[in-house]
C-alpha cells in the first residue's frame, strides 16, 4: 500500500510502489486529490492494469517513429502513404504531446478540426486509422491503459459512382490515346489494375492459352518504382480476348522475358501521374468523358464482362478480388438482369410443374 505525507511547502505526497518494487510519487495541492489519484494507481495494481508512468512520457512524435519503423509487414506504398499521413496531418498536431496527455476529448477535437480544414472524408477515416493504430501498439505495449482513439465519430465517405464505358467508347478511347491504344484496351477487357498492368512482364504473356499471369503490381514512390505482390496478395489467371492476342504478340515481338509489357516511349516503366496528363486525360476528354481515370477502365472490364454473361465468381477470379461479397459490393447493380433472369426462370419452372400437374389429373 502507498502513503500520503504532508510536506513542508503544504503540499500533499502521495507515494507508491510498483509490481517491480521500485518508488513512484506525485504532489498534490489537496490531500483528496491525493487519495483519490492514490486509489486509481492501488485499483489499476490489483486489476493488472497498471502503466509505468515513465514509458508514457515518450512524446507521440517519438512514438510514431517508433510504430513505423515496427510496421514490417507494410508494402512500400503503403508505408510511403502512412509516412506522409504522419507529417502533414498528425505530427503538426500532437509532436511534442506526451503519449499520456492524449485524451479521447483532444483526439474528437482534431477529428473536427481536421473536417474545418476541408480534408475529405475518406482522408480523415485514413489519418485516424493511423493515429488509432498507434495508439492500440502503445497499449499492447504497456504505454497506456485505453486507446484513447477508439470510439471517436467519424464523416461518413461517400462512394464515387463508378463508370462503365461502352465497346464503342472504348473503342475511341483507344484511338485517341495514340501510342498506347493496345494498353487501353488490355486495361478496358482484362479489369488489371494499374500498377499489375504496368509491372507485367513479357514472361507472363501465355499467348497460346491467352491467359495473363497476374504475380506481382509496381508501386511509383516518386524517387523510384518499386514492385511487390498484387493487392491480395494472391496470383491470378486473366483470361485475353481473342481479338487482343494478336496485336498482343506483335507488342512484345523482339522483348526478352523479363522486359516489361508496356512502357512509356523511352522505354521506362509507366508512371500513372504522366501518363494521366500526357496522354489518358486529353484522350478521355476528346471522347467526351473528362473525368475517367485509368481505374474506371477496371470498372468497365467488370461491366462487359457481366453483360457477356459472366456470373459473379468468375467477376470475382478476373478482378482478384478477395472475396465475390466484395465484387458484390462494388458491382451489385451489374447483377440486376441476372436477377430478373431468376424471376423469369422460376415463372417458367412453376407454369412448367402446373402444366404436369394438370395433365396427371
Amino acid at each position: 500500500m502507498g502513503n500520503i505525507q504532508k510536506r513542508p511547502s503544504g503540499q500533499w505526497r502521495a507515494r507508491y510502489r510498483d509490481p517491480s518494487g521500485r518508488e513512484h510519487a506525485r504532489h498534490f495541492r489537496r490531500r483528496i486529490d491525493a487519495e483519490r489519484w492514490l486509489a486509481s494507481v492501488e485499483h489499476a495494481k490489483h486489476r493488472g492494469e497498471w502503466i509505468d508512468p515513465s514509458l508514457s512520457r515518450i512524446t507521440v512524435g517519438e512514438w510514431a517513429v517508433k510504430w513505423l519503423q515496427a510496421q514490417v509487414q507494410l508494402k512500400p506504398l503503403t508505408r510511403e502513404r502512412y509516412n506522409n499521413i504522419l507529417r502533414v496531418q498528425i505530427l503538426p498536431r500532437w509532436n511534442r504531446v506526451r503519449l499520456a496527455e492524449v485524451t479521447h476529448a483532444d483526439v474528437v477535437g482534431w477529428i473536427a478540426a481536421l473536417q474545418a480544414d476541408g480534408y475529405a472524408a475518406a482522408a480523415i477515416r485514413q489519418t485516424h486509422r493511423v493515429f488509432s493504430l498507434m495508439m492500440s501498439l502503445a497499449v499492447r505495449d504497456r504505454r497506456l491503459s485505453y486507446n484513447p482513439a477508439e470510439g471517436v465519430r467519424l464523416p461518413r465517405v461517400t462512394r464515387k459512382e463508378p463508370v462503365f464505358l461502352t465497346h464503342q467508347q472504348v473503342d475511341r478511347l483507344a484511338a485517341a490515346s495514340e501510342g498506347f491504344e493496345l494498353f487501353i484496351r488490355l486495361l478496358a477487357y482484362t479489369g488489371l489494375r494499374w500498377g499489375e498492368a504496368t509491372a507485367l512482364q513479357v514472361r507472363r504473356v501465355d499467348l497460346m492459352r491467352r491467359r495473363l499471369e497476374v504475380v506481382r503490381s509496381a508501386v511509383d514512390l516518386g524517387r523510384e518504382v518499386s514492385y511487390g505482390t498484387p493487392k491480395t496478395h494472391q496470383r491470378r489467371s486473366v483470361p485475353i480476348p481473342r481479338s487482343l492476342v494478336e496485336k498482343l504478340a506483335e507488342h512484345i515481338a523482339g522483348k526478352g522475358p523479363d522486359d516489361l509489357v508496356f512502357t512509356s516511349p523511352r522505354g521506362a516503366p509507366l508512371r500513372n501521374h504522366n501518363f494521366r496528363a500526357r496522354v489518358f486525360t486529353p484522350a478521355a476528354t476528346a471522347i467526351g468523358v473528362p473525368h475517367l481515370t485509368p481505374h474506371d477502365l477496371r470498372h468497365t472490364a467488370a461491366s462487359l464482362a457481366v453483360q457477356a454473361g459472366a456470373n459473379v465468381k468468375a467477376v470475382q477470379r478476373m478482378l482478384g478480388h478477395a472475396s465475390a461479397a466484395m465484387t458484390l459490393d462494388v458491382y451489385a447493380g451489374l447483377f440486376a438482369d441476372d436477377l430478373d433472369a431468376v424471376a423469369e426462370r422460376l415463372d417458367e419452372a412453376a407454369a412448367r410443374a402446373r402444366a404436369d400437374s394438370c395433365r396427371r389429373t
